[in-house]
């Protein structure tokens, strides 16, 4: 594992590198099949669907039809990769991701995009604030949230001949770039991209910038801050989590998803079963539907950014703000 930051912002859709990815590895593998649930152009997968006609499959809108039908073709020596909305990945078909996947050992990896806040104008039937805590219960299941593009990237390459079951969750549109290009990871361990000696902030996807950002402004309170990126949310690396704890004064999640069940519960757990006597700060979605809106607007509903983390912390260590 060697990563390093990026120096430079030049985002790239997801769904882009989606596209552009699967391109490659569709090129040099002939047993990868792309399957959608009637977002071709939503997913960015058109050129795709031209250039590989008979290994793209658009299933139509019966997203537990398609998680079977390609947990099937896997068996057959096929590996899939799937995509549809988050809440359409997990919770309309989570039967089949269960059964006809993880429990009869298939090898298909799906892209649940645009989890959380990022339904945007889709509204609350679209929004997904409980993708992780059901793929984290299921056994054999890797359940990542890349950080941005390069990240992304890495993941697709580095999943394809690896047989099993994964769940990806990301927006399909741009977020900030965290990772150089060079950058490479290892699937299970997290990636410390900021060395602070006070708290911890431990974070995924999109919040990743949030925290960082939250870690510059605690500094203007003499507040130093480790900000670890937990991309692989299952298996967790819970020997760093407990390392990076220790001795801090605040431990802070933060993330894209409910309160219940994701990363900041995976985190609480580690804790429980490992005291280390700092409080545990959750930044994420409350108990609540989504809804429809902007991205800042949704943002500043929910509290998730850099504001919410730095007042939490500051309130956690009695400072006044």
């Amino acid at each position: 594992m060697m990563f390093s930051l990026a120096e430079k912002q030049q985002p790239k859709e997801l769904r882009e590198v989606y596209q552009e990815t699967l391109m490659e590895i569709m090129k040099n593998n002939i047993n990868v099949v792309v399957c959608d649930a009637d977002l071709v152009n939503a997913s960015g997968t058109k050129k795709l669907f031209e250039t590989y006609p008979d290994r793209c499959i658009n299933m139509g809108i019966s997203e537990a039809n398609m998680i079977g039908a390609s947990c099937g073709m896997s068996l057959t020596g096929k590996i899939p990769f799937v995509h549809t909305f988050a809440p359409f990945a997990t919770r309309r078909a989570f039967d089949q991701l269960y059964l006809s996947g993880c429990y009869q050992q298939s090898n298909i990896r799906i892209f649940g995009s645009d989890p959380g806040f990022w339904a945007l104008h889709n509204g609350g039937t679209h929004t997904s604030v409980e993708d992780l805590a059901l793929t984290r219960v299921v056994p054999k299941l890797t359940v990542l949230a890349p950080a941005d593009a390069v990240q992304f990237k890495w993941i697709l390459y580095n999943t394809v001949d690896k047989y099993g079951m994964y769940y990806f969750r990301c927006p399909r549109k741009s977020v900030p770039d965290i990772y150089s290009d060079s950058s490479v990871f290892e699937i299970g361990k997290g990636n410390v991209i900021q060395e602070g000696s006070d708290i911890a902030i431990f974070t995924i996807g999109e919040m990743i910038s949030e925290g960082m950002k939250a870690g510059e402004i605690l500094k203007s309170h003499g507040i130093s801050a480790t900000v670890v990126d937990m991309f692989t949310v299952k298996p967790l690396d819970e020997e760093l989590v407990k390392t990076i704890s220790r001795g801090k004064k605040v431990i802070v999640t933060a993330e894209n998803h409910s309160k219940i069940g994701g990363l900041g519960s995976a985190i609480a757990e580690v804790l429980a079963e490992n005291p280390i006597g700092a409080p545990l700060i959750r930044v994420a979605i409350q108990d609540h539907f989504g809804e429809v809106g902007t991205p800042d607007y949704l943002k500043n509903k929910f509290g998730l950014d850099s504001d919410t983390i730095v007042k939490g912390v500051l309130k956690a260590l009695n400072i006044a703000v």
